[in-house]
């Protein structure tokens, strides 16, 4: 992949193992001067040559795009010195530094300019590193390098995803491990895709994009109970061991089936904590949830995701996810969440923090509510009926759709779609509403 961006770029293919000595091929690569990445490239450097950096994504650990960065640096360089050596000296120093000491001792050369006491000891090596690297790298048995094992090139293709949605998800719908996604997404530094943006294009294992496109309709995320075990010490107590785990007395002294706020010393208690599952609904369910993990939140004025999340105990991105929101930001008072909380019938409440009235359990929904998922992560809330009457549910249109599209979907006409949603035209964009009427 170097030296085909280097060669693309009219650059010499030996500027490859530029990056041998400043990462040693590592992407997540990260020096005391806060350089990241393979080429090491600085914050405000990065960005200058178009690469993301904020909370979600840190594209100096994307391997092709910050290459392509550092051949348009490269190519900078050589056009302001218009020799190699100096350039290179400039990628380390930086190119003020180099251009002002040229001007000073009156140099016009790098090695030249290497005499005076100007540059610093590893600027002055960083040159003949590179020389050195790129002899040994051409004739390693010369040197005494002997039985090498090469690595296999990077090869991946991309999928496009929602916000939010985890890297073990990705694994899950291409049927690899977590370690070979996240070994190709080290960009992400959460290990999900960004909550900011409305689409994420991960890399997958070449060979795997049919398989996992078509898994997408059917991943299911949810919040599930897992259970750590902590054994008590000398001078523990409640408050402590509370503060510690982020969880309320009354929940620990519950689970643990404790009478008394008296601790003894060697005893375990079952410390409990909010895990996230993934699964793939079965081909046949239609996409249909299992009613005994839904939750349904109505969002009141002044409420955010980060609070909703807070209260339910379960990460705002998987929110997003869940409701295929375009962003973190991007809801209203009065608009419906689904969450997908394991045994959700079960649960009285989250948190001690869950308020009564924005607690939704499927108890009460089971009478009139079913989820049907109609779209990759859209899920919506359908009334039940009797067999002879009209079930009404509603589709999230989706960029590519068409009113034709749809009507073939569901078995309905254009005819059908237009006149129960009050439609003039066959012109329908992302992100509205349609009634279903399944009869």
């Amino acid at each position: 992949m170097f030296q085909k961006e280097l060669r693309e770029a009219g650059l010499p293919e030996d500027l490859a193992y530029l990056a041998m000595i400043e990462s040693g091929f590592t992407q997540r690569a990260y020096s005391r001067a806060s350089a990241v990445g393979l080429w090491q490239f600085m914050k405000g450097t990065g960005k200058d040559y178009n690469l993301k950096i904020d909370r979600y994504v840190d594209e100096r650990r994307h391997a092709e795009k910050s290459t392509k960065a550092a051949v348009a640096f490269l190519s900078d360089l050589y056009a302001n010195f218009g020799d190699w050596h100096l350039a290179v000296a400039g990628y380390n120093a930086g190119a003020g530094k180099i251009r002002k000491g040229l001007r000073k001792y009156k140099c016009n050369n790098f090695w030249s300019l290497a005499q005076h006491r100007y540059l610093r000891l590893e600027t002055k090596r960083y040159v003949p590193k590179l020389i050195a690297a790129i002899l040994i790298a051409k004739n390693p048995e010369k040197y005494g390098f002997t039985d090498l094992k090469y690595k296999s090139p990077l090869d991946y293709e991309t999928l496009a995803v929602g916000p939010g949605l985890s890297l073990d998800a990705v694994a899950l719908l291409c049927k690899t491990s977590s370690k070979t996604i996240k070994r190709l997404n080290q960009e992400l530094k959460t290990g999900r895709t960004p909550l900011n943006r409305s689409h994420y294009k991960v890399q997958i294992p070449r060979g795997s994009k049919e398989i996992a496109a078509t898994n997408l309709s059917r991943l299911n995320s949810f919040v599930s109970t897992g259970y750590k075990t902590h054994i008590i010490r000398k001078g523990d107590s409640l408050a402590k061991i509370c503060k510690r785990y982020n969880i309320n007395k009354t929940t620990l002294l519950k689970i643990n089936n404790l009478r008394s706020r008296k601790l003894v010393t060697g005893t375990r208690l079952r410390i409990p904590y909010s895990t996230v599952r993934y699964r793939l609904l079965d081909k046949d369910s239609k996409g249909q949830i299992a009613a005994n993990d839904l939750i349904l939140h109505t969002i009141k004025p002044g409420e955010t995701i980060s609070k909703i999340a807070a209260s339910y105990n379960v990460p705002p991105g998987l929110i997003v996810t869940w409701n295929g929101l375009k962003s973190v930001h991007k809801i209203r008072a009065g608009q419906q969440l689904a969450l997908y909380i394991e045994d959700a019938e079960k649960t009285v409440s989250i948190t001690a923090k869950t308020s009564k009235k924005s607690r939704v359990t499927t108890k009460e929904l089971k009478s009139n509510s079913a989820m049907i998922v109609l779209a990759e992560q859209k899920k919506f809330a359908v009334s039940e009926s009797t067999p002879d009457q009209t079930t009404v549910s509603w589709y999230h249109v989706r960029p590519g759709d068409s009113l034709w599209t749809i009507a073939r979907k569901f078995n309905l006409s254009t005819k059908q779609l237009k006149s129960w949603n009050k439609l003039k035209s066959n012109r329908i964009h992302p992100g509205i509403k349609l009634k279903i009427n399944n009869v």
